[in-house]
């Protein structure tokens, strides 16, 4: 390595240190903010002081006797674990979109692309008109179906478009466009047989929002499957760069291409999976998100996937706080909010796309 090139690296390591220092500010920022945000204002202290009581060792330092006992049952209670599902949903979104956009070397790719979605929305749209209540390790129906339609339909994506030991990405491509038509078909049809009250439930769900996490439940839910599939795409950062040249390139440079291209697949597949299971279908973070960092970051995989990881929480905690006060009493799905601000952008990424954009 030349010393211009070793300049150039420590200069970039530098800048990633000084992004990722200042995106973890802005993600305590925004947090503690989304907890202030509501119907019901609670004071930032008080905010503080409940947090900190929280805090193994740090509780013993504080005293938050003074609070008022309602502040505290809000915050632990109902607007902690919404936040941190928020949280979850776009850390989730986000490095799924990071990793199916590396993949497929297509800045359109999101974590919709190969039916993720509208698996899901099957799953949903049959316990909603049919009244399906069945409870599984303490968790309700709709997200237990939710899971595992989006799971099973990307499992079979995967499995039509497979010719012998490959998986052309084209084909996948256009097999997942081929099921999301044919599932929305179903859904469609449900949704034409459905009650009002049924169909005005099933349409919310739809459109998203994370209006029924306020429960630790949701939390215990995906936490595991958000922790244990961004780990999996962090660790294959490496080979996400090297596939960016081409897989004939990445191919003789020792990449298992097929191999990767199976986990990765897999791995944000169940990370979208759960984070629709709770939240409904959420539009425009896992496309919108790794843009915005790679501009900020590079496209540098190993940097660029944490960091879409905090960008893409922090932006849905933003869009829901904005949902829970931008009708006063009421609330706004948080999918309009992301589409509000997604919309545009993706109509701008369209535009430099005509001009020659790459990843």
């Amino acid at each position: 390595m030349t010393a211009d090139a070793e300049t150039k690296r420590l200069r970039n390591v530098s800048r990633w240190k000084l992004y990722i220092l200042i995106l973890l500010v802005a993600f305590g920022a925004i947090f503690v903010l989304s907890l202030n945000l509501g119907y019901a204002p609670i004071p930032f202290r008080d905010i503080l002081l409940i947090l900190s009581d929280q805090v193994p060792f740090l509780n013993t330092a504080i005293d938050a006797s003074s609070v008022n006992p309602t502040y505290t049952i809000i915050i632990s209670q109902i607007r902690l674990p919404r936040v941190i599902c928020g949280a979850l949903v776009g850390a989730a979104l986000a490095t799924a979109g990071v990793t199916y956009q590396g993949i497929f070397r297509n800045p359109m790719a999101d974590p919709y692309v190969i039916g993720a979605s509208t698996g899901a929305s099957v799953g949903s749209a049959l316990v909603f008109v049919f009244g399906i209540n069945i409870a599984v390790l303490g968790i309700n129906t709709l997200p237990v179906f939710a899971f595992v339609g989006s799971l099973v339909t990307v499992l079979i994506v995967y499995t039509i478009s497979r010719v012998g030991s490959k998986v052309p990405v084209t084909t996948l491509l256009l097999t997942g466009i081929a099921m999301s038509l044919f599932q929305n078909a179903i859904v469609t049809y449900l949704k034409t047989v459905a009650d009002d009250q049924i169909l005005h439930g099933l349409t919310f769900w739809l459109i998203g929002s994370l209006s029924s996490t306020e429960s630790w439940d949701k939390v215990y839910a995906i936490l595991p499957f958000v922790v244990l599939g961004a780990v999996i795409c962090y660790l294959y950062a490496r080979d996400l760069n090297i596939l960016a040249l081409g897989e004939d390139q990445a191919q003789h440079l020792g990449v298992e291409i097929e191999k990767v291209k199976r986990i990765l697949l897999v791995s944000g597949a169940l990370m979208t999976a759960a984070a629709v299971s709770i939240s409904g279908l959420i539009g425009f973070v896992g496309l919108i998100i790794p843009h915005v960092t790679r501009v900020l970051i590079g496209p540098d995989h190993r940097v660029l996937i944490p960091t879409s990881a905090l960008v893409g929480a922090s932006f849905l905690m933003i869009s829901d706080a904005v949902s829970r006060v931008i009708m006063g009493s009421g609330e706004a799905p948080v999918g309009i909010i992301t589409a509000f601000a997604g919309a545009p952008f993706f109509i701008y990424l369209l535009r430099r796309k005509n001009k020659g954009y790459k990843l």
